[in-house]
Order: C-alpha cells, then structure tokens, then sequence
C-alpha cells in the first residue's frame, strides 16, 4: 500500500503540487477571513483572542478548525454548545480556495499573484460585511486604496497616473450620484462606503477599469433587485447593499474585462 502511494505522489507534476499547496492555503486564508468578517464591523482585534464559538464563546479547538472540514465533521454545530454554525463560514474558505486556485492559473508564480489574492480577499470580506450589516468599513477601503494603487504600480503594471484617475473618477463618479439621488429622493441611495469602495477598485485596476465594473454591477444589481422584488414581495424602497455587486464587477474586470473591452471595441461603428 506505502508502495502505491509513494508512486502516485512521485508521478504528480510540480505544477500539479502546487495547484494543491495554494488552493489549501486560499481555504486557510478563508479561515481567517471569516475572523475579519465577524470582527471587524465591532471594531475587534483580528488578532486576538483566538477563535471562539459566536454562541457559547468557547475557544475552538485546533482540530475544529479545520477549513470546511471541521464544519462537515461536526454537521455544522460547535462542539461545546450544539449551537448551529452559520453555513457562511465553509462558503467563505471555499470560495477563497477556488480563487486562490484560479487566480494562480491565470498570473502564476509571479509577483502579481499575491497582489491580486490579497486585492481578491478585501473583496471577499467587504461583500459578506455589507451582506451581512450594509456597512462598509471605512477601515478597509480608506486603508485599501493607498495600499492597493502602491500595489498595482509596483506588481501590476500600472501607471501612478492611471491609479491615481482611477481613484478620483472611481470615487468621485459615486458621490456625484449619491450627492444627486438623494437631493431628487430625499433619501440616501448610496452610501460613503460604496464611494471609497469605487475609488479602492480604481486605485488598483485603473480608471479604464471603471465603466466596465459600474455597467456590469448596475446589470447585476438590477436584476438582484427585480428578482428580490418578485419572490420575496419587496418593493422599490427595500435596501439592497452595492458593494456586492461592485466587488463582482471588479473580478469580473480582473479575469474577462480586456477579453469583453476588446469585443466591445470591436463592433464600434
């Protein structure tokens, strides 16, 4: 038996090995960002105390801690209290393993790959942040957008100038919404963590990046809202947080938008 398994692992390629390595530590890194989840719109230290149930406030053990393993393992329930678990905490650490796996097939082992996992990451914590509470914490965008426009002039190929439109265009186009929806309503339609979310995303993918992602996250949320208003019986009024939708546009941008930029470009007139 030794003998059959030393030789399946001696014919897996590098390449094939390190799909495995990254796609684990995208599911360890998805760990953790639940932690920024939950912590972070309190204002809570990320980095300590240690993991606890949200319930019983149990410390977890190290083998419940397992990246969606532990969750199966235990059917979802914490192991002290039988309190149930909430299935985002599996969802989070998945999807960050397949992008930590896709993005690595489409930049490699290249600089530009840990810029982008720690861009695609802020992503993920903001959605289920402002899924969650509708707040986007100032703390990720105000820090996200100096860090992020360094990061994409340094591993990404991008201009200070293109970065630095990106920003003013990103978070200036919002707010020029904002400031007019709610002056013709009456009521707030977009809040200041949507804007300096649109500047964030501009910092790091540049100002051309910023019709394709406003288009595509306004189909999107279109059809959120229409589908929200049809089976759950809501109507216009009901509040449903942007900065899902910008986040979903912007990775969009990241793997199609110089694929769907280009058919665009080429059916002009």
């Amino acid at each position: 038996m030794d003998g059959i398994f030393s030789g399946v692992w001696s014919g897996m390629s590098p390449m094939l090995w390190l799909n495995i390595i990254f796609t684990l530590l995208g599911a360890a890194v998805g760990s953790f960002l639940n932690v920024c989840i939950s912590r972070i719109p309190e204002g809570i230290s990320i980095v300590s105390p240690s993991s606890r149930c949200p319930q019983c406030g149990h410390p977890i053990r190290l083998c419940d801690n397992i990246p969606v393993i532990s969750y199966l393992f235990l059917l979802g329930k914490c192991r002290d209290c039988q309190g149930r678990i909430s299935f985002r905490y599996p969802l989070v650490e998945l999807v960050t393993a397949a992008f930590a796996w896709l993005l690595f097939q489409k930049y490699g082992l290249t600089p530009a790959y840990p810029a982008v996992f720690v861009f695609v990451c802020t992503l993920i914590v903001i959605t289920f942040i402002d899924l969650d509470q509708q707040i986007i914490p100032h703390v990720l965008t105000l820090t996200g957008i100096p860090l992020f426009a360094l990061l994409a002039v340094l591993f990404m190929g991008l201009t200070t100038v293109d970065s630095f439109l990106g920003i003013m265009i990103g978070a200036g186009a919002l707010y020029f919404v904002a400031v007019y929806f709610e002056a013709l309503t009456g009521r707030e339609g977009m809040g200041g963590g949507d804007v300096n979310l649109l500047g964030m995303l501009g910092a790091f993918l540049g100002w051309k990046s910023l019709l394709f992602i406003l288009l595509v996250s306004s189909l999107i949320g279109a059809v959120v809202g229409i589908a929200v208003i049809l089976f759950k019986g809501k109507d216009m009024r009901y509040a449903i947080p942007f900065g899902p939708f910008l986040c979903a546009a912007a990775v969009s941008y990241l793997f199609f938008g110089d694929h769907l930029t280009q058919l665009f470009l080429s059916f002009r007139i």
